[in-house]
């Protein structure tokens, strides 16, 4: 689903709000989770599931194409974890 969808079902299932203000507040939804994870702060969405940054340690890897080890640094990544209400839904 893109962002366009996911207004388009909100709209639908919501059909006495306006689709502009609908798309307002999924754009500010969009926009303040990455801020709180920029912030260090983790993103949790009750049944849904919960997003934090961790950190990835610094580790050597390989080229596929030649083989040579390469050192691919230290990084911060975006983790997600199923809330219980999508995993029930996914199993």
């Amino acid at each position: 689903m893109i962002r366009s969808e996911l207004i388009a079902c909100v709209a639908e299932q919501n059909p006495h709000l306006y689709e502009k203000k609908i798309e307002a507040v999924v754009l500010t939804i969009l926009r303040a989770m990455p801020d709180a994870l920029a912030r260090g702060n983790h993103v949790e969405l009750r049944g849904f599931g919960m997003f934090e940054v961790r950190e990835r340690d610094a580790r050597t890897g390989r080229n596929p194409r030649t083989g040579q080890t390469v050192a691919i640094e230290a990084r911060s990544a975006i983790y997600f974890k199923p809330g219980k209400g999508m995993q029930a839904r996914l199993d």
